[in-house]
């Protein structure tokens, strides 16, 4: 269900996104507003963003091979983590570069003054409708959990990616209408610049905790303590007395690695313990709806290291 709400959450942001690159790059060829152009570039950025996780959502669902036995998974972090890349580049280094250059050479806004205005408007209705579209998705998936905490601990990487550059994008709109609005209000360009300014560290900011947080899913994250409790649970019964020892690892959002040594019933014989374990497998794949690759090793507890 993540990788659907994840998938439909992305193509809301990615049409409103181009719709909406479109009027700024308007507006900014009209007026020669920076925060407009920081607005625009952002837009380009955002929407390239949501094909790369459009592509990352594909690629992860290759079956595995003889390269990559645990399959592709993993190609969702990556791409997200590209996602984090390019925000902090494309959006929020050059909304810097250009408020830089504005302050050096402020210019009021003297031509089309009503376009920017219209456009920041029209551009916050488009961009409220995809990150109502991202909430409605992420409900479900989040369960009780606060949303930062969701962003923090979700393994689903789609869903935080398009909430954060989704609200960065409202954000930035108000600080572009804000620039905007002063510029006009006073005649002084600089408060041009210093809208875009705000845009490019806001971006940088969530460019930052996006990058944090995917490297740590690439590095390679445990399951939530939910579901790693409700495995080594479904891993104890008939023939199987105990676990010794067990990690999990998520080989992608919808992936799990399951490593364990596990307590066998001393009085079981090969086949018997051949059942035994193929029965805990089948509890655990029951227990938490995920892939389960799973590895049972038997041993004795006093003797297990």
């Amino acid at each position: 269900m993540s990788s659907h709400a994840g998938t439909k959450a992305i193509i809301a942001a990615l049409s409103a996104n181009l719709g909406i690159a479109v009027t700024k790059f308007v507006a900014f060829a009209l007026t020669g507003s920076s925060s407009m152009l920081a607005e625009s570039v952002h837009s380009v950025a955002d929407s390239g963003n949501q094909i790369l996780l459009l592509w990352g959502g594909k690629e992860g669902r290759r079956r595995p091979d003889a390269k990559h036995p645990f399959g592709y998974g993993r190609g969702r972090y990556f791409w997200s983590f590209v996602v984090a890349l390019v925000l902090f580049s494309m959006g929020g280094l050059f909304a810097l570069y250009e408020a830089y250059e504005k302050l050096r050479h402020p210019e009021p806004i003297e031509s089309w003054q009503w376009v920017p205005v219209a456009v920041v408007a029209a551009a916050i209705v488009m961009e409220s409708f995809s990150l109502r579209t991202a909430v409605r998705e992420t409900r479900p998936v989040k369960g009780r959990q606060g949303w930062f905490r969701f962003i923090r601990n979700s393994k689903t990487p789609e869903l935080p990616v398009v909430l954060l550059e989704d609200t960065a994008a409202l954000l930035g709109l108000v600080l572009a209408g804000t620039g905007i609005g002063l510029t006009l209000f006073t005649g002084d360009g600089r408060w041009d610049a210093a809208g875009s300014a705000a845009i490019g560290v806001l971006l940088v900011v969530v460019a930052i905790i996006l990058a944090v947080e995917m490297k740590s899913l690439l590095l390679g994250e445990s399951p939530s303590a939910e579901n790693l409790k409700a495995i080594e649970e479904a891993l104890v019964g008939p023939g199987i007395a105990s676990v010794i020892h067990l990690r999990v690892m998520h080989l992608g959002p919808e992936e799990l690695l399951v490593a364990a040594k596990v307590e066998p019933d001393p009085e079981l014989g090969i086949p018997e313990l051949a059942t035994a374990i193929d029965a805990a497998e089948a509890r655990s794949r029951a227990a938490v709806p995920l892939d389960q690759t799973i590895y049972l090793e038997p041993d004795l507890r006093h003797a297990a290291g």
